[in-house]
């Protein structure tokens, strides 16, 4: 019945390894030089036989079951409590922590790889532990020793989990209008008063305490975002008391049902300022984009985990005859996979899983600069680059997620429509990334807006350039001129529609509100082009050196090929529909859609 999900050790060492080069990588970074090719291989393996044993065999139960709720108790469907603990107890929790507060030093991009597997065998367990990694990211960058003292090693261990409490109902994403209020008491704390919705692990059975990172306002606060301050608000207070904070509700979603949404209520609970008052949002940032790059982590488990299914399938499932005649005439029907439709959909899962894999992890490599390398300049690049790829990553692998994840029902036919199956579960529980930390519309006029026209185009360009690099590098390669042609052709058209759209939002800036969604797109197909281009000349080279598995580095060409053909034409839809412009949008009056 349902695919059994079977981590791609081999696909990710591709990438860690051929690709990208960690083991060298980490020798120039003197926090990680430690780091080698064998351990990252056995924390790979270990996360591997966790996540195919414990994970995936309750993924299916769990969104059956759902948590459940009584008078402000929460408890996690069967399985997941034991799996926690056994999550715990492997050390996953503490890989990318840092030592001196229990963690185990590693970069933070052995903990993506990490993050996808368990996100592909169980997004709604892996919901638990990756809100707590945002927690303790925002602890060690803006807390005080005395808060990393107190809650940094019990986070860190697991024995603790966190939460980021943002949303309240009337405001959605708009954080500049919340209303949960922050009063100073004598003895230095604050009294928290207020309500927050859609709070992930807000409670549950899994852990026994949940640190709150809560945003909030104080009396004297001004209005807007420039009025936030930052909290930590514990369930229980380090000496044991229950603090003022109750779950009110959980939510009953469309997917992700084992993963507890919750209403937060507030009432007097005691809290503490996390870094400097009315910078709350600045320090939220860090848990933000920590929580960005994971979700942008569940369309790449979308894609993968969609892809392992259709793929099993369409190998197995007998419908029809092969349009060049009977592929297997010793049966009945030919299996679906000679059909050109469903290889089409299945090339489109796989570009999408193994781009996004490598986007995810290169991406991730930026953080292990940021902490490990003692070069400013370096430091420098990589933040800039973290800063503009953060939103296309979200944006567009949530984006290709979900569509790789329809895929996948379609390629089913009326099997994925079916429960037990398994395909229309990764539809449900993929629908809400596209939402959830920013949706695709606020992440795409964050790029176009903040990275891309606020900077004059310098982030845009600093990434155009590592392309024309590229393109340049293998001029006279014949075997990339597939790649590098397409590839220098749309790198040059993106730098000219964001100067069209530039010109046109002076005037008018809802050009650029009118834009900003297709122009996100466009740059994640691009982005991904680049990243295929790259893994398609490391095959090349690799099967020239005579190294390692030939038919694997030939199916990346093939895949490459398939991205360049059938893929990244997908830009020039993108780039009409900007020229098309703002006012279609606007001449039509709001009372004029009513019917």
């Amino acid at each position: 019945m349902a695919f059994q999900y079977k981590a791609p050790q081999r696909d990710m060492q591709f990438v860690m390894h051929d690709v990208l080069g960690l083991e060298n990588f980490y020798a120039g970074l003197p926090k990680f030089a430690d780091t080698n090719r064998e351990l990252i291989d056995s924390v790979v393996e270990a996360a591997a036989q966790f996540c195919e044993g414990e994970l995936a065999p309750i993924n299916r139960s769990g969104d059956e079951e759902g948590c459940h709720f009584d008078n402000g108790v929460v408890t996690t469907p069967k399985g997941f409590k034991e799996a926690y603990a056994k999550y715990v107890e492997l050390g996953f929790g503490s890989l990318s922590a840092e030592v001196e507060h229990g963690g185990q030093g590693l970069p933070p991009t052995v903990g993506v790889a990490l993050s996808e597997m368990m996100g592909t065998a169980n997004w709604s367990f892996g919901m638990y532990p990756g809100l707590s990694h945002g927690a303790i990211n925002t602890v060690e960058a803006h807390g005080t020793p005395e808060q990393k003292e107190v809650y940094l090693t019990k986070l860190i261990s697991g024995e603790w989990t966190g939460t980021m409490c943002l949303t309240e109902s009337h405001a959605g994403s708009d954080l500049g209008l919340i209303r949960t209020k922050a009063e100073p008491l004598a003895d230095g704390s604050y009294a928290i008063t207020g309500n927050k919705i859609f709070i992930s692990a807000g409670e549950h059975d899994l852990a026994n305490n949940i640190v709150h990172i809560v945003l909030a306002r104080l009396p004297d606060a001004p209005k807007g975002t420039k009025g936030i301050s930052l909290f930590i608000v514990p369930k229980f207070m380090p000496s044991g008391e229950r603090n003022g904070v109750a779950c009110g509700s959980i939510e009953h979603k469309m997917g992700i049902k084992a993963s507890a949404t919750c209403v937060m209520n507030f009432d007097g609970a005691i809290g503490f300022l996390i870094g400097p008052p009315n910078r709350g949002l600045n320090c939220m940032f860090t848990f933000m984009n920590t929580a960005r790059i994971g979700t942008a982590v569940q369309g790449l488990a979308a894609a993968e985990g969609s892809f392992q299914g259709a793929l099993e399938y369409a190998r197995d499932r007998l419908a029809m005859r092969a349009l060049t005649g009977p592929a297997n005439p010793e049966k009945e029907a030919d299996p679906i996979i000679v059909h050109p439709a469903v290889r089409q959909m299945l090339l489109t899962q796989k570009a999408f899983a193994e781009g996004g894999r490598l986007l995810c992890y290169w991406l991730s490599t930026q953080t292990d600069v940021l902490q490990g390398s003692s070069d400013d300049e370096a430091k420098k690049k990589a933040d800039e680059l973290l800063s503009f790829l953060t939103p296309i990553a979200k944006a567009f692998l949530t984006e290709t997620g979900y569509e790789a994840a329809n895929h996948g029902v379609q390629i089913y036919g009326g099997h994925g429509f079916i429960r037990e199956w398994g395909m229309e579960q990764i539809v449900r529980d993929t629908r809400i990334a596209l939402l959830y930390e920013g949706t695709t519309q606020i992440q795409a006029l964050d790029l176009l807006g903040r990275k891309v026209l606020q900077t004059q185009g310098a982030m845009l360009r600093n990434f155009t350039k590592l392309v024309h690099k590229l393109c340049e590098a293998e001029a006279g390669n014949a075997a990339m001129a597939e790649f590098t042609g397409p590839l220098a052709k749309v790198n040059k058209e993106w730098g000219d529609l964001t100067m069209k759209i530039g010109m046109k939002a002076m005037t008018n800036p809802n050009e650029a509100g009118a834009a900003a969604t297709d122009y996100m797109m466009y740059s994640g197909y691009v982005v991904l082009g680049y990243l295929w281009a790259w893994m398609a000349k490391v095959a090349q080279d690799k099967i020239a050196a005579g190294e390692g598995d030939k038919a694997f580095y030939e199916a990346k060409i093939k895949t490459a090929q398939f991205y360049f053909k059938k893929i990244l034409p997908r830009t020039q839809s993108h780039a009409d529909i900007i020229d098309g412009g703002v006012d279609v949008l606007m001449q039509l009056d709001a009372e004029a859609f009513a019917f």
